[in-house]
C-alpha cells in the first residue's frame, strides 16, 4: 500500500503544472494559520496545491515562491482570494437536523421578547442561516417574526452567493416538498434549474464578512443563540478557546451555543457546559 501511495505521489508531481515543495507547503501553512487560524494537516497538500495553482495562473506567476512573496507584500485583494481559496465551505439546508427542534423549543419560550437575535458565525453560502430563518417562521407562524439573524463568514465569495439566495434544485432535494413550496420560489426559463428563497427570509438576515480571529468583533449582543458549527475543527485548541471566550459576553445568560457533530468544547469547561447533544450553555449565567 505504501509503495503504491508513493508511486501515485511521484506520478502526480510529474503532471503538476508548478513545482510544489514541502517548504512551499509549510510557508502556506504558516500564512493561513496567522491569517485565519486554520491548521492544515499534511494530508491537505494536494488540496492546497490544486486551489492555489489557480491563483498562480490568475496572477501570472510561474512558481509558488514568487506568488507567496507577492502575497506577503500585503496585496489586500490577493490576501482575500488566498484565504477564500483555502476555506472549506461544506454546508446544507437543515444540516445536523436535530439542532432545529432544539432551537425552535428554545425560542418558543422567549416569544414574549421584543426582539430575538441569532448569530450564524460561519454562514458559508447561506444554507444554515436560511434554515434558521425557516425555523423562526415555524415558531412564530409568521413570515415577519421579530427575529434578526446575523450571518457572518470569512469568505467573501460565499457571502455573495448567500446574499443572492439562489440554489440549484439538486441542493434542495432533501428538503420536504411542503417546505419547498412554503419557502422557495422556483425559477422559470433560464432559471428553471434553480430556486430562490422567499424575500421574507432574506429580510430577516444581515450578511457580513467577519474573521473570527480578529482581536475585536464589531458585533453587539446579546444573542439568544449562536451557531458555530463545523468551523472549530479547523482551529487548534488554544484558538478555539480564544474564540469561545469571546462568545461568552455576546450570548444571553440563558442562550445556547450550537456546535458541529464532531466538535467538543470540553477544553473550555470553565466557559461552557453541555446541555444536549452538541448544544452548550454558559457555565456562569450571572452578569
Amino acid at each position: 500500500m505504501e509503495l503504491i501511495s508513493n508511486l501515485e505521489r511521484i506520478s502526480e508531481h510529474k503532471t503538476r503544472e508548478y513545482a510544489f515543495t514541502q517548504a512551499d507547503f509549510e510557508r502556506i501553512k504558516n500564512l493561513i494559520y496567522k491569517r485565519a487560524g486554520i491548521s492544515l494537516s499534511s494530508s491537505k497538500q494536494n488540496m492546497v496545491y490544486s486551489r492555489l495553482a489557480r491563483r498562480l495562473r490568475a496572477n501570472g506567476f510561474n512558481n509558488f515562491q514568487d506568488y507567496l512573496n507577492f502575497l506577503e507584500k500585503g496585496n489586500p485583494a490577493e490576501w482575500e482570494a488566498f484565504t477564500n481559496a483555502l476555506t472549506t465551505n461544506l454546508t446544507a439546508f437543515f444540516r445536523e437536523q436535530h439542532h432545529f427542534p432544539i432551537l425552535e423549543k428554545h425560542i418558543e419560550k422567549r416569544k414574549n421578547q421584543n426582539k430575538i437575535q441569532l448569530w450564524c458565525s460561519a454562514s458559508s453560502t447561506g444554507e444554515e442561516p436560511y434554515s434558521m430563518a425557516m425555523a423562526m417562521v415555524e415558531v412564530f407562524k409568521s413570515f415577519t417574526p421579530p427575529v434578526h439573524i446575523l450571518a457572518t463568514d470569512l469568505d467573501t465569495s460565499v457571502l455573495a452567493k448567500a446574499q443572492l439566495g439562489i440554489y440549484p434544485l439538486d441542493k434542495l432535494e432533501k428538503i420536504p416538498k411542503e417546505k419547498l413550496r412554503q419557502f422557495f420560489l422556483k425559477g422559470k426559463g433560464a432559471q428553471s434549474g434553480s430556486a430562490r428563497v422567499r424575500p421574507e427570509l432574506r429580510n430577516m438576515i444581515t450578511f457580513r464578512q467577519l474573521n473570527l480571529l480578529d482581536e475585536s468583533w464589531p458585533i453587539r449582543g446579546p444573542f439568544d443563540a449562536i451557531f458555530c458549527r463545523n468551523v472549530m475543527i479547523y482551529f487548534d485548541k488554544p484558538t478555539q478557546y480564544k474564540i469561545l471566550k469571546k462568545f461568552v459576553p455576546l450570548l444571553a445568560p440563558d442562550g445556547l451555543l450550537f456546535a458541529g457533530h464532531s466538535e467538543s468544547f470540553q477544553h473550555a469547561s470553565d466557559l461552557f457546559k453541555l446541555r444536549e447533544k452538541t448544544v452548550y450553555e454558559l457555565v456562569n449565567k450571572q452578569r
